[in-house]
């Protein structure tokens, strides 16, 4: 039986870190949180709002939460409906398809600071690798500054008026 205690809220107090706010969606859910990513500096998302919710199973840490993007989201890593696919939010263990080694993918050591620093650092440096979102990495490797740009631009926009309506 996995104790319930909270996920990382100690943490995120004692230690509040640049380019992102989170909390409970909830008071009497700690499994549900909200954050809100500020598209990091010298990069496409600079300026831009991007909440989304990050979802804790119940047998947290010994798997990964869930990240989804509310904020409409133009990026390799990211699902046309917001789910992130990066290796830290993977289940434990091996790759069956071998491209991961085991210690880049989730482990209970990992808290919501290192998560989010994680998702910081993956706005920044798209993995077209292996893309969630195939059109966004298609355009990110082959035109970064057309198409490409002119889509994160217009999801920037978007998430400065939502986020100060």
């Amino acid at each position: 039986m996995v104790s319930h205690v909270h996920p990382g809220r100690q943490e995120l107090n004692k230690n509040p870190v640049e380019g992102f706010s989170a909390g409970l969606i909830d008071d009497d859910d700690i499994y549900k949180w909200e954050v809100v990513i500020i598209g990091p500096q010298d990069t496409l998302f600079e300026g831009g709002f991007f909440k989304a919710y990050l979802t804790f199973p119940y047998d947290y840490p010994l798997r990964p939460p869930k990240l989804k993007f509310i904020t409409e989201i133009w990026h390799p890593n990211v699902a046309k409906n917001g789910d992130v696919c990066i290796s830290i939010l993977h289940e434990p263990g091996e790759d069956k398809f071998g491209y991961e080694k085991p210690e880049e993918r989730w482990l209970p050591i990992h808290t919501v600071e290192t998560i989010m620093i994680s998702v910081i650092s993956m706005l920044a440096d798209p993995n077209s690798e292996s893309p969630a979102n195939v059109d966004a990495a298609k355009e990110w490797r082959e035109d970064p500054n057309g198409e490409f740009k002119r889509k994160v631009a217009c999801c920037v926009r978007k998430s400065q008026e939502m986020a100060f309506d």
